[in-house]
């Protein structure tokens, strides 16, 4: 069986029943975690577990509406849950709003168990750009996550010291993308010798499936790398392709993907399984740092040989680029940290 078959039968048509749920998951009261877009989709199935078993939960987004919706509806179907349920404004597209948000969180919380970084966009216009110019699904699914990663980072080592071991994590959304457009060497760079470097966008013709598909790769080496750097501090970090979901992340795409994708697209709740176990399975242990998960919360893995080779480092026998594409990151988000 081919590769990229091999993924199809694995993630996509033939999968089990989630092995984690909410009803493996202990009380979350003094817990604190924050979900990029914890209130539409996805993030918003993922607060509902999490909600009702006491923990605090840091919404994070740029729409206040949205958020006060879902904030009324939880705390309406869930009045005995002793957790919060907090709005942390922040546009992920925009790199100056992120810092802000941090701070405001750090002002409030001492501490910060997981990181869910769920929001992100899909096949967006290609005249559209974010608040830096750069292309829009590349700033807001990797650029925009990693700042928000990096700034946290602290209070997440802070928390480890005192927080069960394996407990403290950040996760990564990929997707199933990676084994489709995933492109030579896992991303690919325009000026990264010269110390400017991002990530090629529209601007230097990539279309936006292939924009897309280089993000979600982009967000499985950073998971890898986090765990390599941090995991010396107590933070386990794992990516995850949430599944083929019926969520509005395909909303800008045409008539003929959205019958295509349509007849393998699942319920929403059912990502949330796969975040949950990403985020809090006792099953993720350190010696498992860097993991990949893949639906409905099952360790995975990267049949994609070239984003296979983008995550090994040079000693091992790959090409080292999850390493450069920390570092091109780390260096273009610098002036907003």
């Amino acid at each position: 069986m081919g590769n990229v078959a091999s993924a199809f039968w694995d993630q996509t048509y033939f999968i089990e029943k989630p092995r984690f749920t909410e009803k493996d998951l202990g009380d979350q009261t003094g817990k604190v975690h924050i979900i990029t877009g914890g209130y539409t989709g996805i993030g918003l199935e993922l607060t509902r577990l999490l909600y009702p078993l006491n923990a605090t939960i840091y919404i994070a987004g740029r729409s206040p509406s949205k958020a006060a919706t879902a904030i009324s509806t939880l705390q309406a179907a869930f009045p005995s849950s002793t957790g919060k349920l907090v709005f942390l404004q922040l546009d992920l597209s925009d790199l100056t709003t992120i810092k802000p948000a941090v701070e405001t969180f750090l002002g409030k919380e001492t501490r910060l168990d997981t990181l869910t970084n769920n929001a992100g966009v899909m096949v967006c216009p290609p005249e559209w750009t974010s608040a830096q110019g750069y292309d829009m699904q590349t700033a807001t699914n990797v650029y925009g996550p990693f700042l928000l990663t990096l700034l946290l980072g602290p209070i997440l080592a802070r928390t480890a010291r005192v927080a069960e071991t394996g407990t403290v994590r950040v996760t990564w959304a990929g997707s199933f993308a990676v084994e489709l457009l995933t492109p030579e060497g896992g991303v690919q760079f325009v000026n990264a010798q010269e110390g400017e470097g991002r990530l090629k966008g529209v601007k230097e013709g990539v279309n936006g499936e292939a924009c897309y598909g280089q993000s979600k790769a982009a967000n499985v080496m950073l998971g890898v790398e986090a765990g390599r750097r941090w995991g010396g501090e107590g933070i386990l970090s794992v990516s995850f392709n949430p599944g083929n979901l019926a969520s509005e992340l395909d909303r800008h795409l045409g008539w003929f993907q959205i019958l295509l994708v349509k007849t393998m697209r699942h319920p929403v709740y059912l990502g949330a399984y796969t975040e949950l176990f990403a985020g809090w399975s006792p099953e993720i242990t350190p010696e498992k740092n860097g993991s990949y998960i893949i639906p409905w919360g099952r360790l995975g893995l990267i049949y994609n040989r070239k984003l296979a080779a983008a995550i090994k480092p040079v000693s091992d026998g790959g090409n080292g680029n999850s390493k450069k594409l920390w570092e091109v990151c780390e260096n273009l988000v610098r002036p907003f940290a």
